[in-house]
């Protein structure tokens, strides 16, 4: 089977977390108390959907309806047809009507009465205002925003300086606000995002550089988008492929420069489950085999130093498969079976001289930032560790503490899973 290719590093962004938390909380597929108005769902991926997901999948299912569901893919972000070499070989294509079949065609492998690709793409521009294509939307009980580049949808679907919504759009919008799932992966996760939507850039990058608005060729250099993504999800900036590629220097960055006090940094193959979006009570659900980081700036402090930018008292938190965050409260809630880790390594936190797995490095891992909290998290014998970047001219120098308000948790007694404010501090080092 066909798989389309993994996007290249440039991708959006997300962010933040809370301090308080509750252990044993309600099931991670329970549902949250309802709004009195009936609002959807939102199951959004970091990208790298694999087909045997049947978790994610059999969620975004159950939620447009279970055997009756009737899902409408949407691919504009990738290339359309006239673009694609190998749009003829159905082994090699990847354009958006190449992905929207294959991506329509996993959804009732794994369910759904129906799936349809909903022809729009930057080719097709005019057809986000067809009313045939509203029709077809009218009749769909859930959606999925495949991956690509989300500056894409913004060209098809949005119109206009003040981004007023396509025919098509607001239609989706709409069918949203009545109780359908809108989902997506990858850039279709970063799409969900309000104002400040990154449009690329990477970790050190930003760290040394800065945000501006645009949309950049330099696909090193921070960007946004002032008025943003289609704003279904508004509790917080929004990150993907974030471990992987390791996008949490430039979550900081762009959260930091834009006011921001917090980003979901989503990583890959693993969804963040969004209940009552687009109200002050949105309620996420991490689902997968990865997890979610929530940045938290609300005590922050940066400022240019004359070595280079400077963030001080941010904090870190990784949700995993069952946790759940009450965004208005700010308030984590570790998923049942999970227990308070009591750290029983003795030895030191490896070394990590690549602490946003760069790009650059051709010896780096994925994960690099993840690895060293979770390294702090487990061992008994710190409460505080530094990782640095791969890059020097400045270089940046990250450190992890365990400061009041810190705690791990664990499924099997030994390894660190879930954590929950993890002080973070980045300075310039020569």
């Amino acid at each position: 089977m066909r798989v389309p290719p993994r996007p290249a590093r440039r991708t959006v962004l997300a962010c933040g977390l809370a301090v308080a938390l509750l252990t044993g909380a309600s099931a991670a597929h329970a549902e949250p108390r309802p709004d009195r108005a009936r609002t959807g769902s939102l199951v959004l991926v970091g990208g790298a959907l694999k087909e045997n997901n049947t978790q994610v999948y059999g969620e975004i299912i159950k939620r447009a309806g279970g055997p009756t569901a009737r899902i409408g893919v949407i691919t504009a972000a990738s290339v359309p047809e006239s673009q694609d070499p190998n749009a003829d070989d159905p082994d090699l294509c990847s354009n958006s009507a190449c992905n929207g079949a294959y991506y329509a065609g996993l959804f009732e492998r794994h369910g759904a009465a129906d799936a349809q690709w909903i022809p729009v793409d930057v080719d097709h521009v005019a057809d986000a205002d067809s009313d045939a294509v509203v029709a077809q939307v009218e009749s769909m009980t859930g959606f999925f925003f495949g991956g690509g580049d989300q500056y894409r949808y913004v060209t098809t679907l949005l119109r206009g300086d003040r981004h007023q919504d396509s025919k098509v759009l607001a239609a989706i919008r709409a069918k949203l606000a009545r109780g359908a799932v809108v989902a997506g992966s990858s850039a279709g996760a970063q799409i969900a995002s309000g104002p400040d939507m990154v449009t690329g850039g990477e970790s050190y990058e930003a760290l040394r550089d800065g945000s501006a608005p645009g949309y950049f060729e330099d696909p090193t250099r921070l960007g946004y988008l002032p008025r943003g993504g289609f704003g279904f999800l508004r509790s917080g900036l929004v990150d993907t492929h974030t471990g992987a590629y390791g996008r949490e220097g430039r979550a900081l960055r762009l959260a930091s420069d834009t006011g921001h006090d917090r980003v979901y940094a989503l990583e890959e193959n693993t969804a963040l489950v969004v209940d009552r979006p687009g109200t002050d009570r949105e309620h996420v659900t991490v689902l997968g085999p990865n997890g979610v980081a929530v940045l938290d700036l609300r005590d922050a402090r940066a400022h240019d130093s004359a070595h280079g930018w400077v963030l001080r008292r941010a904090r870190y938190s990784y949700l995993t498969d069952g946790d759940q965050y009450d965004a208005r409260t700010w308030t984590p809630r570790v998923a049942p079976g999970k227990q308070l880790l009591n750290p029983a390594v003795a030895t030191p936190v490896p070394a990590n001289d690549d602490v946003f797995s760069s790009a650059s490095n051709p010896d780096g891992t994925a994960y690099s930032f993840r690895t060293t909290a979770r390294a702090l998290a487990s061992t008994r014998t710190q409460d505080r560790a530094t990782a640095t970047t791969f890059e020097s001219g400045p270089g940046f120098a990250v450190t992890f503490t365990k400061a009041p308000g810190f705690a791990a948790f664990t499924d099997d007694g030994t390894t660190a899973r879930t954590l929950v404010s993890l002080r973070i501090d980045i300075a310039p080092r020569r």
